[in-house]
């Protein structure tokens, strides 16, 4: 088990205690399933033991949009973390695959330039059909997945402040 020393009151110690903001960014492509997840991350921010002080959702058309605007959220020095939330579906042709590589390594290029924590509930289900039952499945999936993301995040800025709090030799 990890376990960061005690260390004298300082700066970083002060962001540690300081609230948690939050920035959730979701594509608007597939918004029922989508929102399921906003409902999931909710529910568990609310369970969890401190949550965050301030949630910010933003609004993107589909998820190939949501990389540049969590870059710029990062930019803003605003929010210890954000979540990304979108469904790229497979709708026949391989389009899918790229979208959602590019989606991801995008984030992932956000998350490490930036320095601020990039979570992704972006999924990319191999099997996806416009019909009731596999809407209802991927609601319901998305609800898990929001909950998974949001201990994740949380876990996250914990792990972050703890690091920044570490004395320096």
């Amino acid at each position: 088990m990890n376990q960061i020393p005690a260390v004298p009151p300082t700066d970083s110690t002060f962001h540690a205690a300081r609230a948690m903001r939050i920035a959730v960014v979701s594509s608007s492509w597939h918004r029922d399933i989508v929102d399921s997840a906003l409902q999931g991350m909710h529910t568990e921010f609310a369970r969890s033991p401190k949550p965050p002080d301030r949630i910010d959702s933003f609004d993107v058309p589909g998820a190939f949009e949501i990389p540049l605007h969590a870059k710029k959220l990062a930019a803003t020095g605003r929010y210890d973390a954000i979540v990304a939330c979108g469904l790229v579906v497979n709708g026949g042709i391989y389009r899918h695959d790229f979208v959602a590589a590019a989606v991801i390594d995008a984030l992932m290029r956000v998350q490490i330039e930036s320095g601020v924590p990039v979570l992704s509930a972006v999924l990319t289900p191999r099997d996806f059909h416009e019909h009731d039952d596999h809407r209802q499945f991927f609601r319901e999936h998305f609800v898990k997945k929001g909950r998974e993301v949001a201990r994740a995040c949380v876990e996250t800025i914990a792990n972050q402040r703890a690091l920044a709090a570490l004395p320096i030799d």
